[in-house]
């Protein structure tokens, strides 16, 4: 038991300063993000159900911020486009053996980072535009409607990615690493656990274009439906969810197996 929190000792092991990682808060970053584009749906129908005088909370606020999700878009989205960029233009982990990880990790975040720092850009520029708006989410779904096509195509990269990892058993930590290297033994687990999760995160991709269709396709003055904007916001709540959880846990775990193999 004392291993599955410390990890197995190999000094020498890994050569660090030539496989800088940082996928940790790249998984944090992911999963907040996640959260905070169901987050700011909830946000934009809420906002077109209010009256015309606006709705209020407590504060005396606005029910639609598009300052803060500015905020949090443009964040998120910085620290996934660098360190993807970075990851995808130089393989950083290559070097210790996971030259997968690098596609797998960094242009996947690259794509979410940029998608980000758009919706940042657009609400920075056009933010006082959709609180004036008298349907909000339609407009914002109007404007994510070209987009839709390449958050489609993501998805199925990461069907692809979730095939992979699973054919080939991949993720899977070594002994070293505390907590997640007690399964090292058993690869099919890690494999199966971060398949799932780029499938279902893929899954809410892939119905994405369907969303904004619906969206699109639902009078102002009814409540908008449907079963591919309530399956995508589940799958991304719960990914995103998960995603925080496990690159928390991470920054322990990667500590960890940093000590014991440097």
């Amino acid at each position: 038991m004392g291993e599955f929190f410390t990890g197995v000792e190999t000094p020498g092991m890994i050569d660090w300063a030539a496989m800088p990682t940082y996928n940790t808060i790249m998984s944090v970053a992911v999963g907040a993000g996640l959260l905070a584009v169901v987050l700011f749906y909830r946000e934009l129908r809420r906002a077109g159900a209010a009256d015309g005088a606006g709705a209020k909370w407590r504060g005396g606020q606005q029910v639609l911020s598009t300052d803060g999700w500015a905020l949090i878009f443009g964040v998120l989205g910085l620290i996934l486009t660098l360190t993807g960029l970075h990851m995808t233009l130089t393989w950083p982990l290559a070097a210790g053996g996971f030259a997968f990880d690098n596609v797998i990790f960094g242009e996947t975040s690259l794509a979410f980072g940029v998608l980000m720092l758009a919706a940042a850009w657009y609400l920075w520029k056009r933010g006082a535009d959709l609180k004036a708006d008298a349907d909000p989410l339609g407009m914002a779904a109007s404007t994510v409607k070209p987009l839709s096509i390449f958050i489609a195509a993501l998805g199925l990269a990461l069907f692809a990615i979730a095939l992979a990892g699973t054919v080939y058993q991949l993720f899977a930590a070594p002994p070293q690493e505390p907590i997640s290297g007690a399964f090292a033994d058993y690869p099919v687990i890690e494999a199966t656990f971060m398949s799932l999760l780029f499938a279902l995160v893929g899954l809410g991709a892939v119905l994405f274009p369907l969303a904004v269709r619906r969206v699109l396709g639902t009078p102002v003055d009814v409540p908008v439906r449907g079963a591919a904007i309530s399956v995508t916001g589940v799958v991304w709540t719960i990914t995103g969810i998960v995603f925080v959880l496990f690159g928390a846990m991470n920054f322990y775990t990667h500590i960890g197996l940093i000590v014991n193999t440097m």
